[in-house]
């Protein structure tokens, strides 16, 4: 029965690529497996390789992907692509289609009418919504309609299901015209008792002592000495701190600046960027996590290793989709082709 050969575009670390891998269902024989995959950055690509397809390095193509030749790829029954986010988020410039990233979803949108897939999932943050007024993601899901499939758009807010991490993005999956098929987002309700805390998944069971990825960052004695007045869940502004430890730095206030973890809730987003309080920080501990910690907050397993230095390793498991999610996702997809009934939610991308 079917085994569905999954393309990647913008794949990142392998995310995506892990949850599709590890999607398993009633009917066993529906499966999904690498096919092929490109990015640009290349330590990622190394990731990927390492850890997706360690026999079959020539499928991971590093590459620019406007000057990559689409039409060179293997024949594919599925596509998955977290276009780049950067003018998209609401941490960044918001530039949308007017930024140098935002129409990098047209490559996606050539794939599907190359290859045309049986399926595809797009990803990206929940500032889609509302980038240039909330045209541009109107545009982004005419042209996918245009490239013949039926799409359902949905904001994820992974938490919900059982990930230890409030990290909320708008995922499409879509469907060719031609298969008699309707994709149903899949219900928070089984995971509503899945310790999703932080604290849980970062400390049990305890990551091993030889672990990849595990070294700590070293804080300077200023640092040490503002998170002691940080409690669990407060950040450099709702903290009472003295005033030589106090930060100058106006409209962030709400911020997760030095933002201490809440070991009982989830954590809050992790993401690429590190610099100037934002590396996420320990609750009890006074430093800044690891890269396996934050590994664990997106539920990559402790045998996954990541290339690069230890900055680019922070870049990219912020950059990723949590596998946990992204398997969830598949798995509903799979049962959707199967004909297995599953309980599911109306599509929502409202907070």
């Amino acid at each position: 029965m079917p085994v569905f050969k999954l393309g990647e575009l913008f794949c990142g670390p392998g995310g995506i690529a892990y949850g599709a891998m590890t999607a398993k269902i009633e009917d066993v024989s529906y499966s999904i497996e690498h096919q092929w995959a490109t990015d640009y950055d290349r330590d990622t690509c190394k990731t990927y390789v390492q850890n997706i397809c360690p026999q079959a390095p020539e499928t991971v193509i590093h590459e620019d992907i406007r000057t990559l030749d689409l039409t060179s790829l293997e024949p594919i029954d599925a596509l998955a692509f977290g276009f780049p986010c950067n003018d998209f988020s609401v941490v960044g410039e918001q530039l949308g289609m007017d930024g140098v990233y935002g129409p990098l979803y047209l490559y996606g949108v050539e794939t599907l009418k190359i290859y045309k897939p049986q399926w595809f999932l797009a990803e990206n943050v929940g500032g889609l919504r509302k980038a240039n007024d909330g045209t541009a993601f109107a545009q982004i899901l005419e042209e996918l309609r245009g490239a013949g499939y039926t799409v359902v758009p949905h904001l994820y807010k992974f938490e919900r299901y059982g990930v230890p991490q409030a990290r909320h993005r708008i995922i499409i999956i879509g469907i060719r015209n031609d298969i008699n098929v309707t994709y149903r987002v899949p219900s928070p309700a089984p995971y509503a008792y899945i310790d999703n805390s932080c604290g849980t998944a970062i400390e049990n069971p305890p990551i091993p002592s030889n672990a990849h990825n595990n070294e700590k960052t070293k804080q300077s004695e200023t640092v040490v000495r503002r998170l002691e007045y940080i409690k669990p869940g407060e950040n450099a502004f709702t903290a009472s701190l003295p005033e030589e430890l106090r930060l100058n730095v106006l409209g962030a206030k709400i911020s997760q600046i030095y933002k201490r973890l809440d070991p009982s809730k989830p954590a809050y987003t992790v993401t690429g960027s590190g610099g100037g309080g934002t590396h996420i920080y320990h609750w009890s501990e006074p430093r800044a996590l690891t890269n396996r910690e934050r590994a664990r907050l997106q539920t990559f397993p402790d045998t996954y290793v990541f290339q690069g230095s230890k900055e680019s390793v922070r870049k990219q498991i912020g950059m990723a989709v949590p596998c946990k999610g992204a398997r969830i996702i598949f798995e509903a997809l799979l049962r959707s082709f199967a004909g297995i009934d599953y309980e599911w939610i109306e599509p929502n991308i409202c907070e």
